[in-house]
């Protein structure tokens, strides 16, 4: 599963990618810390998984995820953040999960899992 993590703190994505390669589906194949970094990395990885920090610098994040669909329809989306009222937005905008930036690592990981095509789970 091709992930990309959007994070404006690199601390976020290093922990992050730290987590993921771990796992065998998981290939972290790039980072971006802001909207327009993030545009470019989908365009150039095509990402199937993209962690996307829902308060991004560049672009509100409703019409970040808008462009983001219109490049790439199938990407699975999980939208992170630290606020909590930030989920029902996020829900609402399209993502496919909200992971709390206060989860424990084992949380994080098993809602991206849970993302996974059925018949990835037991590769």
């Amino acid at each position: 599963m091709r992930t990309l993590i959007a994070d404006d703190q690199a601390n976020v994505r290093s922990a992050l990618a730290l987590l993921l390669e771990q796992e065998p589906p998981f290939e972290i194949v790039g980072e971006a810390a802001d909207a327009l970094g993030l545009l470019q990395a989908v365009h150039k990885h095509t990402p199937d998984l993209l962690l996307l920090d829902w308060e991004l610098p560049g672009l509100e994040a409703e019409h970040l995820l808008h462009l983001l669909r219109y490049e790439q329809p199938c990407l699975l989306v999980a939208a992170l953040s630290s606020r909590p009222e930030a989920e029902a937005a996020a829900l609402a905008a399209g993502v496919n999960a909200f992971i709390s930036k206060g989860a424990l690592p084992e949380q994080v990981l098993t809602a991206v899992i849970d993302l996974l095509p059925r018949q990835t789970h037991h590769q």
